[in-house]
């Protein structure tokens, strides 16, 4: 799969983001951070914004839920219009009922790890998603430096992907920048979210076609790709 980008609103200008929703348009997602001081220590956006959204703009909303009880909650963001909505695995009660419930509402299932959890005691539950999401940094606010102690993990999940013959889609989101995200794509993503790097640039939609630019230069040459 061609690597995407998902500009992340957490950095846009929430008093225009309909404004900064059109400013992306050639972004494959637009990635929208749920939080609800809880799971988190920040608070964010809810239903009602992502309707909102869904209304004013044609690019697909990728929802990023760092909230408890995602279980309770995930749904309705797909019926708010949702194109992929992604739940913390250590918050979800039931992750393979939650990620069933989501697709069968018609949106993509994701599910997100903290980057102190491991892959590994998640290995059966990936034929259940549509997309996995590594996060390179904690959960919370944006504008962090890059966990570069994280690409092993992105290694190896990549690994257990391949190992089972997935459709998976690998997201990695944190510090995703133009510094950062070659090393991402060689150790195996292709779902990349950036907020700072492209709402903190003087031109966003320039920002997005130059990170799928230097991923899909990195996704070219990655060992990953070519050893499967």
């Amino acid at each position: 799969m061609a690597p995407q980008i998902s500009p992340s609103i957490l950095s846009a200008d929430f008093a225009r983001l309909a404004e900064e929703a059109k400013a992306v348009e050639g972004a494959d997602w637009l990635h929208v951070d749920v939080m609800d001081n809880h799971f988190v220590p920040n608070l964010t956006l809810g239903v009602p914004v992502v309707e909102s959204l869904a209304r004013a703009t044609d690019t697909p909303l990728d929802c990023h839920l760092m909230i408890e009880a995602p279980d309770r909650w995930a749904p309705q963001y797909v019926e708010a219009g949702a194109g992929s909505v992604t739940f913390h695995v250590e918050a979800a009660t039931a992750p393979v009922r939650l990620a069933r419930e989501i697709r069968a509402k018609g949106a993509r299932a994701s599910m997100a790890l903290r980057p102190a959890t491991p892959i590994e005691p998640y290995e059966d539950l990936l034929p259940e998603l549509d997309m996995l999401l590594i996060m390179t940094v904690e959960p919370g606010f944006g504008g962090q430096a890059f966990l570069d102690i994280m690409l092993p993990k992105i290694r190896r999940t990549r690994e257990l992907i391949s190992k089972h013959g997935l459709e998976l889609w690998l997201q990695v989101d944190g510090g995703v920048s133009a510094s950062t995200i070659e090393q991402c794509a060689d150790a195996g993503a292709d779902v990349f979210v950036a907020g700072s790097a492209v709402y903190g640039a003087s031109d966003p939609a320039e920002a997005v076609r130059a990170l799928r630019k230097q991923a899909e230069a990195a996704t070219s040459r990655a060992s990953w790709l070519h050893d499967h």
